[in-house]
C-alpha cells in the first residue's frame, strides 16, 4: 500500500453523477468509460467515521492485497484511495459460468476538513477491509498568562 502527497495541481474531484446528468441533458450516449468509471466509484463502498480524535474512512476491497491499494492526499486536503482489481485470466480450457464480481479501477476521493492532520495518516488492511485513519490536529488549549 502507498501513501503518496501532490501539491495544488488544480485537479478537480470527479463526480461519476455529474458527469452523467450532464451528458444526459445534452442527449448523447454516455461512452463506456464514463459507465465503468460511474461503475468502479459505485460499487467501492466507503464508510467515514468522524471521532473526537481522527477521521476513520473503512472500504471494503475483498481479494485486494495491501500492494494493490494506493493511498494519496492531493491539493493538501483531497483523500484518494484507489487501486485496481485484475480480471481473473482462464485457460482455454476453463469455461465461465457466471462473472458476478467487478473487476477494473476504483478510485474514492474526500475532501477532509481543516483540522485533518495529512501528515500523520496511517492505513492497514484486514480481512478485506482497508482502514485510513486521519488523526485530527488538537485544539489550542487556552493557557493563562501570569502578568509581570
Amino acid at each position: 500500500m502507498a501513501l503518496h502527497f501532490y501539491g495544488g495541481n488544480g485537479s478537480s474531484i470527479f463526480d461519476p453523477f455529474e458527469e452523467l446528468s450532464s451528458i444526459l441533458a445534452g442527449g448523447h450516449e454516455p461512452s463506456k468509460q464514463i459507465a465503468r468509471d460511474a461503475s468502479a466509484v459505485a460499487n467501492t463502498r466507503v464508510d467515514w467515521l468522524e471521532t473526537p480524535d481522527a477521521h476513520v474512512f473503512k472500504a471494503d476491497l475483498p481479494g485486494l492485497s495491501k500492494e494493490e491499494v494506493k493511498i494519496s492526499v492531493e491539493d493538501g486536503r483531497t483523500l484518494q484511495i484507489s487501486g485496481e482489481r485484475k480480471k481473473h485470466e482462464a485457460q482455454k480450457s476453463d469455461k465461465w459460468h457466471r462473472v458476478e464480481r467487478s473487476y477494473g479501477s476504483f478510485l474514492r476521493k474526500f475532501r477532509l476538513p481543516e483540522s485533518a492532520n495529512v501528515n500523520a495518516i496511517k492505513a492497514h488492511v484486514e480481512n478485506g477491509v482497508l482502514t485510513v485513519t486521519v488523526p485530527k490536529i488538537p485544539k489550542p488549549q487556552p493557557r493563562t498568562i501570569q502578568v509581570e
